[in-house]
């Protein structure tokens, strides 16, 4: 089994001073940079995906701002592909897809944010395309939502995500083993 590492838009307007920022989005960054290091050091794929909106009322990753760019804890190294994204899924209009089937990848681990939009939709479409998916917890963040009067706190917006996630589409483990 061929496996590979998906960040997925781990992005400065996601982090304090950004557009867009959501709740502890450094302490994830951090735990994907272990599950990252731990790919580099033995050989797997990684791949990096970053969103940039299409929308011209855009309010976060603007084309041409800082805020889309990677966040340096978890900045591609020479020779990573890096693929753009314009869809919370991360396999519509990027080549990602044909990139695993070339390097045979069965197995794919993911991280990144939003827990609750791109993470969600992204392993939703891996386990339908047939991967087997690992998602480390730790290594993902949400915001909070609100719907209504009512506010849900981004810690438990994204236990809500991974608990949805978990079983059904993905093995959700807080980190990687």
């Amino acid at each position: 089994m061929t496996r590979a590492l998906v960040l997925v838009d781990i992005q400065l307007d996601y982090f304090p001073g950004g557009a867009f920022p959501l709740v502890e989005p450094e302490a994830a960054a951090a735990a994907a940079r272990e599950v990252l290091d731990a790919f580099r050091a033995s050989g797997e794929l990684v791949v990096h995906v970053f969103h940039t909106a299409t929308e011209a009322d855009a309010g976060f990753f603007v084309p041409g701002t800082p805020g889309v760019g990677f966040h340096p804890l978890v900045a591609p190294a020479d020779g990573e592909p890096v693929l753009e994204k314009h869809e919370p899924n991360s396999f519509v209009g990027t080549g990602l897809q044909s990139l695993l089937a070339d390097a045979e990848v069965t197995e794919l681990v993911v991280v990144g944010m939003m827990s609750s939009m791109c993470v969600d939709s992204t392993v939703r479409a891996t386990s339908e395309l047939g991967f087997t998916v690992t998602v480390v917890s730790d290594a993902c963040a949400a915001p909070d939502l609100t719907l209504g009067d009512t506010t849900v706190p981004g810690n438990l917006v994204h236990a809500s995500f991974m608990a949805a996630l978990d079983g059904s589409f993905a093995t959700v483990v807080p980190r990687l083993a």
